[in-house]
């Protein structure tokens, strides 16, 4: 594990911002630092896995309105392969095994309603091992994955 200082932070958060930011505007908006120290902080946060930088999908901009999670209750024995299976289906973008009362949870993005529907009867209710389904709307997300910022009880003090 490496170790994240506040300068690290700003950087991860000003990406989350805009992943095309370049260094050298990075550098303008933290101050004290050169566009060849950002580059370099980058490269090191990205080889560490502490962030990627990719291009985000929005969902709602191809017209899938539709979110649901799913849970998913499954034989015991069939829970990796079935989440695994779960995986190939572009509809879904999360997939996770999970304790408690459901054994795989997902989340499904859909046009409407109907296909949400068919997708969950006929296509997951289809899938050997799978005993009971569970669909739970979401209306409306308040906090993304995709926008979670570096805890600052993960930044470390500069020694």
């Amino acid at each position: 594990m490496i170790k994240i200082d506040a300068i690290d932070k700003k950087i991860s958060d000003l990406l989350i911002e805009d992943g095309r930011m370049s260094c050298s505007k990075i550098a303008a908006v933290i101050g004290n630092i050169s566009e060849r120290a950002v580059r370099y902080r980058i490269e090191r946060l990205i080889e560490n896995k502490i962030i990627s930088i990719r291009g985000n999908v929005n969902a709602e901009g191809l017209g899938l309105v539709i979110i649901a999670d799913v849970f998913i209750e499954v034989e015991p024995a069939q829970v990796l392969k079935i989440a695994q299976q779960l995986t190939d289906y572009e509809s879904v973008n999360y997939v996770a095994c999970s304790t408690g009362q459901t054994d795989i949870s997902i989340q499904v993005l859909a046009h409407d309603n109907n296909e949400l529907f068919t997708f969950v009867t006929e296509v997951i209710g289809q899938i050997a091992g799978v005993r009971k389904t569970h669909i739970s709307f979401v209306p409306l997300r308040i906090k993304d994955d995709h926008m979670w910022h570096i805890p600052s009880y993960c930044v470390q003090e500069n020694e």
